[in-house]
């Protein structure tokens, strides 16, 4: 795919003023939410980074509560290379699948648990987290809420973007988006949203994240409405479609197949259609009205999902947590 969006510069952005480097912190004297916002998370997912810069620039400041900017892979960031952007998504290993109890109790073994260990601290004083990121397949822009009903009341209020995705995230470790009170049905105040804004490279990917960043800080009120610039807004994409992920194709061989070349968001109107084949054996849809997500055979081995199924939950119901 080609890669048009340019590489941000962060220059002495990169030092943050925390003494956690990449890291911004701002707080007002009213109390509210201490908001955090991520990106480069993965060193290519460069439509964050821009956000967080846009941000900076036109010195954004909460009118309460506090707001927490945070450039998080570094290390992986400055290895970026447009001619081979997958390379950069890590140094080590993933560092949104080293959350949880692990990443204090095990050694940092890492550059990615190190990395995490840094921006804990911010972390878990969090009340709202917006975590930016893209995709190496081109699609429409998903938000993934997670399983509670919170967040997915919230991604229904931003109105953006237009597939919302209810999912239990990843087999082989956790997201930052689930860590600690993000993931605890117990917990009422806290919200945590992960945003994929579109292919890495595309244009758009920086706008996506700006209206994104845009929406979740007015719902936030940490920022004035009056702060955010009028240009960081896309138009509404319309009816949201709230989809809950029921399945997902996990590669068991190295020789998985697609049926056809799918699209993230797209519409399988009937149950039982190949998909495509894992060592011959045919993958197929569930159940009728089946939308594929984030459908991939890039960087293929086995335990990898390829594609994960999901199913519309109407407006008028919640989406489940089953």
């Amino acid at each position: 795919m080609p890669f048009d969006l340019p590489v941000p510069s962060l220059g002495d952005w990169r030092h943050g003023n925390t003494g956690t480097e990449g890291v911004w912190r701002f707080a007002s004297a009213q109390p509210g939410p201490n908001v955090l916002v991520t990106a480069l998370v993965h060193g290519n997912e460069l439509c964050g980074a821009w956000a967080l810069l846009a941000a900076l620039e036109v010195k954004l400041r909460p009118q309460r509560g506090s707001l927490t900017l945070a450039f998080c892979n570094l290390e992986a960031f400055d290895r970026f290379d447009q001619r081979s952007p997958d390379a950069s998504r890590f140094v080590d290993e993933d560092l949104n699948r080293v959350w949880g109890p692990g990443l204090v109790d095990a050694p940092a073994s890492s550059a990615e648990r190190r990395r995490a260990r840094q921006l804990l601290p911010w972390v878990e004083q969090a009340d709202w987290l917006l975590d930016l990121h893209s995709m190496h397949e081109p699609g429409e822009p998903l938000l993934l809420t997670g399983l509670l009903p919170r967040n997915i009341e919230l991604a229904r209020e931003l109105g953006a973007p237009r597939c919302v995705i209810v999912d239990a995230g990843h087999r082989d470790g956790r997201r930052l988006r689930d860590h600690g009170r993000f993931g605890s049905a117990d917990d009422g105040t806290s919200r945590a949203l992960l945003v994929e804004c579109g292919h890495h490279g595309a244009l758009s990917s920086r706008d996506v994240a700006l209206d994104m960043l845009a929406r979740f800080l007015a719902a936030s009120g940490v920022v004035a409405p009056s702060a955010l610039p009028p240009s960081w807004r896309l138009p509404a994409p319309g009816r949201q479609a709230v989809l809950t992920v029921t399945d997902a194709l996990v590669a068991a061989s190295l020789d998985v197949r697609f049926a056809e070349p799918w699209r993230n968001g797209q519409r399988v109107a009937e149950a039982g259609t190949v998909l495509g084949w894992d060592a011959g054996t045919p993958l197929t849809t569930p159940y009728a009205d089946c939308t594929l997500v984030m459908p991939s055979l890039r960087q293929l081995r086995v335990g990898v999902t390829v594609m994960r199924l999901a199913r519309e939950t109407p407006a008028s119901q919640p989406a489940s947590t089953a």
